[in-house]
């Protein structure tokens, strides 16, 4: 009988993480915040000196989630920011292949959620209202990346993601950091967020 393949990934914090059964407490932020800050967006095409990280893009996701929703209580922003926390072990595929992989990525997708969800005390499935409100400013900030960053016209943007409200987007201008800066910005957040919760 074949050996089963291992799926544990050891984190740079010693915790062992089980991607068929994560739990809350083989998680910790310090290693989603390092993952997330060396993952590229846009499978890397982006311009300038590094990479364009899902890290960089989890704080921008937040900022607009706020601005879309200056009501929202910190919980929600905290989940807006920790959208993407899995991709700091599965990586960020593109559209194309997530549908070429189908299903199992998503069970996958949706098993981390809920465990880093309910490690920083967050519903293990977030309201769906409040999830499509997060996708929403997560289809803005593809359309500022977009634009900005990976070589898309305004035109094609609009088309692929839809035209943001400018009084959304108002500031907004992306700037490529390196790592450990993009880390550090993602841990403070983190934190200032726990703080409201606490």
């Amino acid at each position: 009988m074949a050996k089963a393949p291992r799926a544990w990934q050891r984190m740079l914090s010693g915790r062992r993480l089980d991607l068929l059964d994560p739990t809350p407490m083989d998680i910790e932020i310090e290693d989603i915040a390092h993952g997330l800050a060396f993952v590229a967006r846009w499978n890397g095409q982006t311009m300038g000196d590094f990479a364009y990280s899902v890290a960089e893009h989890s704080v921008l996701v937040e900022e607009i989630f706020g601005r879309l929703q200056p009501d929202a209580p910190a919980k929600w922003r905290l989940a807006a920011l920790l959208h993407d926390a899995p991709e700091y072990v599965i990586g960020d595929m593109i559209s194309p292949v997530k549908a070429a992989i189908g299903a199992s990525y998503g069970a996958l997708d949706e098993r981390l959620t809920a465990a880093i969800h309910i490690r920083f005390g967050l519903p293990a499935q977030i309201p769906l209202k409040v999830k499509k409100q997060i996708k929403k400013a997560d289809r803005i900030s593809a359309w500022l990346e977009a634009t900005q960053l990976a070589g898309f016209s305004v035109s094609e943007s609009n088309r692929f993601f839809g035209k943001p409200n400018a009084d959304v987007i108002a500031g907004l201008a992306l700037h490529l950091r390196p790592p450990v800066e993009v880390r550090a910005a993602f841990t403070r957040r983190h934190e200032e967020l726990l703080d409201l919760l606490r």
